[in-house]
């Protein structure tokens, strides 16, 4: 086994892609059966599959070390040359879905074509200048994020370790943490604003020349949207705020209430009960308990978590120059995931393991048995894996947490359900500003305030030098880096929380099952069609967030009763 530390990197060039896949295209073009159809499809997969394996390779040693010049240059190149990789797979997509054998894609799969027909509108050779400008700018907001450092108890420190001290139970603590945060973004405050402004405008030229109105049309097309639309997305934010923000503020007002809080801060917002969990173990056992979880569970997710640590596919050490997210990536020529994590000591840690985990196994699955051009489907779909298998890890979180599981449990349920308001807030925020590019970085800042009292009610951010002027959103990364890449968590946690109701209803296996077959069907279908298929309502459905609010909170009452 080559360990991932170790797996061969070499630059593939934006030519040798080009003269491997031309000539394919010309061969779908010019075919004359089927069979050569599918086999020039394959070579070119094979290309674009090489590609993508240096791009992430690069990629990934970039964010464990941002600066390593060596890997900066190579992901700037790779940022500056997959505009032309994209107008290749452009190409290849016309040439497939409008030639004489479009049926070959319509039966591999429906979702092809779309996703295919999704290219096309959203490629073309006169924004990849655009596209480079783009990349080069997120790569400035990478940097600049990776390498920030926080003055907090007399430390420098990254971003990722403070954030862990919003959990804590001292509320002193986490007020030092946030008035932390707050001052240190308020140091760099011109240089994020001026990032997001040259992104916004360089977003919304390429929609315009694109001949679209602004970026939300283009947007959805880069994020590859198949059978849900913007009227959908809009429905499903409603039924948030009909269905779960009351829900919620309920819960805060009874919690305000045990801890005496008063106002309730934005840095209250991470508390769930009085005391919170922690994981008792070190990094070592922390994954030794993760594989007996495994094992336990199923025989192949198992095997699977052996092969990820026996391979290193696992960093999770936070440290200064680190990339400050956390991701799983995938080198589809070694059929290898990757999981990049900053741990912090808190129980979020164990909430990325089993997340980060989630989206492996799907990738694997991908990799070895799914439709190329779609690997796992859709942010929306991929999110279903991960976060599913989070919620199917609460039987075992007695390994992690001891005598404190159910704690964990209760705090783990109720931040799934808190976090879908805060997801419909960063998504209906980017509407906003994409919609009126024009907006000023003051005006920006007073939209996400408002959004907050909307979908927020319970919190303000008042007191906390700089965030209380609405500008959290300057550190989630996703707006600056992947634009409407958010609401998928939102959609993602409301399928999850359905696959949870299930195994309540009807228990771990069955639940399970499903979740492993929908794992397997990766992105061949859409993913209104997979929802369906697993025997779940639609997020979009107007009662299926009520139902979802319904069963966590009569688990949320169970599990706080037996709480000592």
């Amino acid at each position: 086994m080559v360990k991932c530390k170790d797996l061969k990197y070499e630059r593939y060039t934006a030519e040798q892609l080009k003269a491997a896949v031309e000539p394919q295209i010309a061969a779908i073009e010019n075919a004359a059966s089927k069979e050569e159809v599918l086999a020039a499809r394959e070579k070119i997969n094979e290309a674009v599959r090489h590609f993508s394996t240096m791009a992430a390779l690069a990629n990934a040693r970039y964010t464990l070390n941002t600066l390593d010049e060596f890997y900066v240059k190579e992901v700037e190149y790779y940022d500056e040359n997959t505009p032309y990789a994209q107008e290749l797979m452009s190409r290849y997509g016309k040439a497939l879905i409008e030639g004489k054998f479009k049926s070959v894609a319509e039966e591999i799969s429906p979702a092809l074509v779309k996703s295919l027909e999704n290219q096309l509108k959203s490629t073309s050779p006169k924004i990849i200048p655009d596209r480079q400008k783009e990349a080069a700018i997120v790569m400035e907001y990478s940097k600049l994020m990776s390498t920030m450092e926080f003055d907090y108890n007399g430390k420098k420190l990254p971003l990722s370790v403070v954030r862990g001290d919003l959990n804590n139970s001292d509320r002193a603590v986490r007020k030092t943490a946030a008035q932390a945060i707050g001052r240190g973004l308020q140091a760099h405050r011109e240089e994020l604003d001026d990032i997001y402004d040259r992104l916004v405008k360089v977003r919304d030229a390429m929609a315009k020349k694109l001949g679209m109105k602004n970026y939300i049309e283009l947007g959805y097309l880069n994020m590859d949207r198949k059978d849900y639309d913007r009227g959908d997305v809009e429905k499903f934010r409603e039924n948030v705020k009909k269905y779960l923000v009351p829900v919620i503020s309920e819960i805060k007002a009874q919690l305000k209430d045990e801890l005496n809080l008063g106002t309730f801060y934005f840095y209250d917002n991470g508390v769930t009960l009085k005391t919170e969990p922690k994981p008792m173990l070190s990094h070592d056992e922390m994954f030794r308990a993760a594989q007996d979880m495994y094992d336990d569970m199923d025989s192949e997710i198992g095997d699977f978590m052996r092969f990820m640590i026996d391979s290193g596919a696992f960093d999770v050490e936070a440290r200064s120059g680190k990339w400050g997210g956390g991701y799983c990536t995938e080198f589809a020529d070694y059929e290898q995931p990757f999981i990049l994590a900053n741990w912090n000591g808190s129980c979020d840690d164990v909430d990325v393991l089993t997340h980060e985990f989630g989206h492996a196994f799907a990738g694997i699955n991908a990799m070895k048995h799914g439709i190329s051009e779609l690997n796992v489907g859709g942010m929306e779909t991929a999110e279903c894996h991960s976060m599913t298998m989070e919620l199917l890890s609460h039987p075992y979180m007695d390994k992690f947490f001891g005598k404190d599981s159910d704690k964990y449990r209760y705090r783990h349920l109720f931040k799934n359900l808190d976090f879908i308001p805060y997801g419909v807030i960063v998504d209906e925020f980017q509407h906003i500003v994409y919609e009126k590019p024009e907006l000023t970085p003051k005006e920006r800042n007073e939209v996400f305030k408002k959004l907050t009292e909307k979908y927020m009610p319970y919190m303000t951010y008042d007191t906390i030098p700089y965030l209380e002027e609405g500008t959290r959103w300057q550190y989630q990364m996703h707006i600056y880096e992947s634009p409407f890449y958010y609401i998928d968590y939102c959609l993602a946690q409301t399928v999850a929380l359905e696959f949870f109701a299930l195994a309540l209803e009807k228990g771990q296996s069955a639940a399970l099952k499903a979740y492993v077959d929908f794992v397997k069907k990766g992105g061949g279908k859409m993913f209104k069609t997979l929802v369906k298929e697993a025997g779940l309502a639609s997020p979009f459905e107007d009662g299926a967030l009520k139902r979802v609010a319904d069963v966590v909170l009569k688990e949320l009452r169970r599990l706080k009763s037996e709480i000592k």
